[in-house]
């Protein structure tokens, strides 16, 4: 690797290649990358408002509306008001998204332990660090 090359250009290369190999490996799912996204956010099962799932997944809640709505036909989600703030909507897994969300959460656990199985640990927190700065900026 040349050191004059980008970090956000090797990014956009390791984020393409993941994804072709996580579509690969999730073919059976009939998944888009959006939505292998917010299964990934929601594999706790623990039920999130869809401000939360946008912020988690970083996706724009114009996209977010259309995931969750392709998920809920899918019968993989369910949305209902949160108990004590009817304006907020929350979102559920069905016992088929459980699974499906579980499976997700397999694979990219898979990809990123081949993909980090030789690098030390205190390189991968400093890239997590770097990562999670570049998602909030």
């Amino acid at each position: 690797m040349e050191t004059d090359e980008l970090l956000l250009v090797l990014l956009q290369r390791a984020t393409h290649v993941t994804l072709q190999v996580l579509a690969t490996d999730l073919a059976e799912l009939k998944l888009t990358a959006s939505e292998l996204n917010v299964l990934a956010n929601l594999a706790d099962d623990r039920p999130r408002t869809v401000s939360e799932i946008g912020v988690a997944a970083g996706v724009r809640p114009t996209t977010l509306t259309g995931v969750l709505d392709r998920l809920a036909d899918k019968g993989l989600l369910t949305r209902a008001a949160r108990s004590g703030d009817r304006r907020a909507v929350e979102i559920s897994l069905t016992a088929a998204g459980a699974r499906s969300a579980a499976r997700v959460a397999e694979s990219f656990k898979a990809v990123e332990m081949r993909a980090l199985d030789d690098v030390p640990l205190a390189a991968v927190e400093q890239a997590r660090r770097v990562l999670k700065g570049l998602a909030e900026s």
